[in-house]
């Protein structure tokens, strides 16, 4: 942004921010590039920094693209934020760099947390689920996925916990208990954010489905819980195991605007089932996702390679 101005009172790096609006710091800079919403400050030692104004302007923009709005649209909104209200962006603390130390992630959780407990570190959580603590797993859950999102919660939390489970597996050749008290307790949480919104961004479904005997289902909570809270979409999981005759009669019985298909190991990743989906008046989409599946997909069947790309297939179906 132009018009910079020296230090002065509570400011905050881009690190801080990132994790304030749970928002990665490369889109952070990308914003502040294209739409000039970005941080007006600099230190002492010509570091940019956000002040509240900056914050309170890109927490607008945040809720108005999560709404559905273009950014570049959403961007000139948040720029014509009254300024006086800048004083309930620092409401909340920002986590800064020194939240990060090990000392402070370690620490144990509280029995009982407030409305505004912070998340845990994956070290902490990972922890916690060796301990088979299944108060503190569900409370740190519900903390990360209130204050950062589901998205988030995903790549930073659950994904590094199940990897120290399995090295952990390897290693000792022990804790399918701690995977599976994980598990429930990610599906539970996940669960409880999947369904019909108030007010849909689209009036058609997204149905989601696990390939026949594929039973890996979590990422398909984790795909439904970011659209439905994200983007507003109404999303119908079938789960695991889905055989694809009934993922076809729900297709029917639903018109969904769009399908996903998760395939986690190499043996329920033959996609030649895919081509004997319904098509359908309108379309529906058809999105697949994970490592199982084989090369050769049917044609207008997308692959994607992670839940952030997954989402952004899906959120191009809105047109």
């Amino acid at each position: 942004m132009t018009g910079e101005r020296a230090e002065e009172g509570p400011s905050y790096g881009i690190g801080a921010v990132a994790r304030r609006l749970g928002v990665p710091a490369p889109t952070l800079r990308t914003w502040n590039a294209r739409y000039g919403i970005g941080p007006s400050r600099r230190s002492a030692g010509g570091h940019r920094r956000y002040d509240a104004g900056d914050l309170l302007r890109l927490e607008e923009m945040n809720r108005l693209v999560k709404a559905g709005m273009p950014p570049a649209e959403a961007a000139q909104a948040a720029l014509g934020a009254r300024p006086e209200a800048a004083a309930s962006a620092v409401a909340a603390p920002l986590r800064t760099d020194r939240d990060l130390e090990p000392a402070v992630l370690d620490r144990p959780p509280r029995d009982r947390p407030g409305p505004r407990e912070a998340a845990p570190s994956a070290v902490t959580l990972a922890r916690a689920a060796l301990n088979l603590d299944v108060q503190a797993v569900t409370q740190g859950l519900e903390a990360a996925l209130d204050g950062h999102g589901v998205a988030w919660t995903w790549e930073r939390l659950a994904l590094p916990v199940f990897e120290a489970i399995t090295r952990r597996q390897a290693g000792t050749g022990a804790g399918v208990e701690i995977e599976h008290m994980f598990s429930e307790r990610l599906l539970s949480a996940l669960s409880h954010r999947t369904g019909r919104p108030a007010g849909p961004a689209h009036p058609r479904p997204i149905l989601l489905a696990c390939a026949q005997d594929e039973q890996h289902s979590l990422p398909l909570y984790a795909l439904a819980a970011t659209l439905t809270t994200t983007l507003a979409l109404e999303t119908r999981v079938l789960g695991p195991r889905t055989p694809h005759a009934a993922l076809g009669d729900a297709m029917r019985r639903l018109g969904p605007l769009a399908v996903f298909v998760w395939s986690q190991l190499r043996e329920t990743g033959n996609p030649a089932p895919l081509g004997a989906l319904p098509a359908l008046r309108p379309a529906s989409r058809v999105i697949v996702g994970g490592p199982g599946w084989w090369p050769g997909l049917p044609a207008g069947v997308t692959h994607v390679r992670s839940l952030r790309e997954a989402v952004a297939e899906v959120g191009a179906t809105l047109g």
